[in-house]
């Protein structure tokens, strides 16, 4: 007699729930992805005792048949594929019937559904089998009602974890589905007490208050691309608010969540040296593509996905974020305050400024401003030079340099004057019926009315980091410097890293087929699996400028090596080379010389405690305002932050 038998349905049931229902966050995200399917625009979820007593769902999609309801709890019965052909453009979140059936197993379920056309349809399972079905009201969506989850399988029960640990989960599966679907309305609650709770209105950056906070909203940046077969969108928050771990990075393909490593390194390279070593960005991605471009049936769960045409994606991904940041400025603030509160009285703050210039007509004005940027061309040209040549100023810059702020400041004041009068126009864009304004008029309004754009080669980096004047420095080690704006302070080291970064960073991708010979060979060692990979790729290893040869039974030597190999570690980055061939298959000649010149520029920049003179101080200002991205060293700690003017007057009770 043989030994094979078939499993009986509700045995199979439960091995199948194994896969799909791990924890009470498993049957939280099935059922809300099948009221998504299901066109529903509200969705609200009930949960009590971290899901373990009970999970109600309820939506106002559009329903489950009377005919249908039954069906529905037998295994792989859906209404989303019927063909082979089918599995090659889903469209939907679920599509293979194995949650519901999954889940009756080891629960209890009660469901109640309609169509909205006639009544509606009641029915109660316990363990898989029906037990009572009836009519409900007619009521257009479906509610359903698990309790007592893994009541018969006791050992999954043993193992799940505390309340608060299932519960954490549950409400990352909802922040998730949340972001995922900005336009539909969830809320979630646990023992009665709201936890999640956004209005469907479409916005991310709503979506994003209500789970993060507002101050971490105003803070996102949006950002989007596109390309023959992709397109993105989304928002990333600004480096000043970073995390420890890699979870708060959100990437959804067709609304669904995944987890997807080269597009997660694809976003942190966009973010590439703002962000400090260990720390990651929070970041939502939307990214939409033809179906038949992603395979989402390879994993259980499906949170992993094959993508076709990934290199593309990723390269669109990381271009985007980029220019996303190098449009921003990206100064933190110790705290932000679009409204400041006004003095209670006229006695608390006391106003030392000059008297308001009459009005000039525009074209004095505008005068009045080129000159004022030609004036500051050529100075920047002096500090230059000083730093270089490492002068001393005389008295005479002294004072031209404590007149600077004020001239600047009637420039201020004449573009404020300007700012008014745009600002009386009446084709300024007004908000809708919900108080908001419509973002891309917004920007097409500021894009063609800025009275103050440069046209210079330079006037993006700086606008980017204002005009500063020094004030002197703390420790040998801090700048402190000032503006209209307020107070200003300046890592040194991390400054002139930063510029040096820039700088090395040109010069080492200036020398790329430059090679240099040894005055010694350097001789490696390797085991035979290394040694004939290595043999593999002799002429790759060859265009890179390194001819590898034979010397002995594992071993090679190498004669010449390119120019832009730092001195001393020449042996280091012929390994370093190797590594990545070993590992990869391929050698990135752009990581390379981003990790020397960041070697390179820690090492060669000003340290802690060494004192400035006023010019050198002045000149590494300037310097750093004409850097690509000013505001962090290229290992991501910031470099400047920011006191704003009302902050100071608040700290010394000017006002309240």
């Amino acid at each position: 007699m043989g030994k094979i038998i078939k499993l009986d349905e509700p045995l199979a049931n439960k091995i199948a729930a194994g896969e799909v229902v791990e924890r009470p966050a498993s049957i939280v995200k099935e059922l809300v992805e099948n009221s998504l399917d299901a066109g529903a625009t509200q969705v609200q979820v009930d949960v009590e005792e971290g899901g373990l007593n009970k999970i109600k769902i309820t939506d106002n999609g559009h329903g489950i048949a009377p005919d249908d309801c039954r069906i529905a709890f037998e295994r792989h019965a859906t209404s989303k594929i019927s063909e082979e052909s089918d599995l090659f453009h889903i469209r939907t979140l679920g599509f293979r019937g194995e949650a519901l059936p999954s889940i009756a197993s080891v629960s209890h379920i009660e469901l109640k559904t309609g169509t909205g056309d006639g009544p509606g349809s009641y029915l109660i399972l316990q363990g898989g089998h029906v037990i009572q079905q009836g009519h409900s009201d007619s009521r257009r969506g479906t509610e359903i009602t698990v309790r007592n989850l893994f009541y018969n399988t006791p050992a999954r029960l043993k193992h799940l974890k505390t309340i608060h640990t299932e519960l954490g989960n549950i409400t990352d599966i909802m922040n998730k589905l949340a972001l995922a679907h900005p336009d539909v309305r969830f809320q979630l609650t646990h023992n009665n007490k709201m936890l999640l709770n956004t209005n469907g209105r479409n916005d991310l950056t709503q979506v994003i208050a209500a789970i993060y906070g507002m101050q971490t909203a105003k803070l996102s940046l949006p950002f989007s691309g596109e390309s023959l077969d992709f397109k993105i969108h989304g928002r990333v928050v600004k480096p000043e608010i970073t995390r420890a771990g890699r979870q708060y990075v959100y990437i959804l393909i067709n609304g669904r969540y995944i987890k997807n490593y080269p597009i997660f390194n694809a976003i942190i390279n966009g973010c590439h040296t703002l962000l400090p070593i260990g720390r990651y960005p929070i970041a939502v991605i939307h990214i939409e593509m033809d179906p038949t471009l992603i395979d989402v049936n390879v994993h259980p769960a499906k949170l992993e996905a094959r993508i076709s045409k990934e290199k593309e994606l990723c390269g669109l991904i990381e271009k985007t974020i980029r220019e996303t940041f190098h449009k921003e400025r990206l100064i933190p603030s110790v705290k932000k305050n679009d409204k400041p509160k006004r003095p209670k009285s006229d006695q608390q703050t006391l106003d030392f400024s000059e008297p308001p210039l009459p009005q000039r007509q525009p074209e004095k004005r505008a005068e009045k401003i080129n000159s004022h940027v030609e004036t500051d061309n050529a100075s920047n040209l002096e500090y230059n030079q000083t730093f270089d040549n490492n002068n001393h100023t005389d008295d005479n810059d002294k004072l031209v340099r404590a007149q600077e702020p004020r001239q600047y400041q009637e420039v201020i004041r004449e573009s404020e004057s300007i700012t008014e009068t745009i600002e009386q126009n009446n084709d300024l864009p007004t908000p809708d019926s919900h108080g908001d304004f419509n973002n891309d008029v917004i920007e097409e309004y500021t894009a063609h009315e800025d009275p103050l754009a440069d046209s210079e080669p330079d006037s993006h980096n700086k606008r980017r980091m204002p005009k500063l004047y020094p004030i002197g420095q703390m420790h040998g080690t801090y700048i402190f410097a000032q503006n209209e704006e307020g107070l200003y302070i300046i890592d040194q080291h991390a400054a002139q890293e930063r510029i040096k970064y820039e700088f090395f960073r040109e010069k080492v991708g200036q020398t790329e087929h430059e090679v240099q010979e040894c005055l010694v060979p350097i001789t490696f060692e390797f085991t035979a699996k290394e040694y004939t990979i290595i043999e593999e790729y002799h002429d790759y290893l060859k265009q890179l400028g390194l001819d590898f040869e034979p010397f002995g039974q594992h071993s090679f030597i190498v004669r010449a090596h390119p120019t832009w190999f730092p001195k001393g570690q020449e042996k280091e980055t012929i390994e370093d080379i190797v590594h990545q061939l070993l590992e990869n298959s391929h050698v990135s000649i752009k990581k390379l010389r981003e990790k020397l010149a960041i070697m390179m520029s820690c090492k060669k920049s000003i340290k802690a405690n060494h004192y400035l003179r006023d010019d050198e101080i002045e000149a590494l200002l300037e310097q750093l305002r004409l850097a690509e991205d000013p505001f962090t060293c290229p290992h991501g700690r910031p470099v400047i932050i920011h006191f704003s003017t009302y902050e100071m007057e608040k700290l010394f009770k000017r006002v309240m």
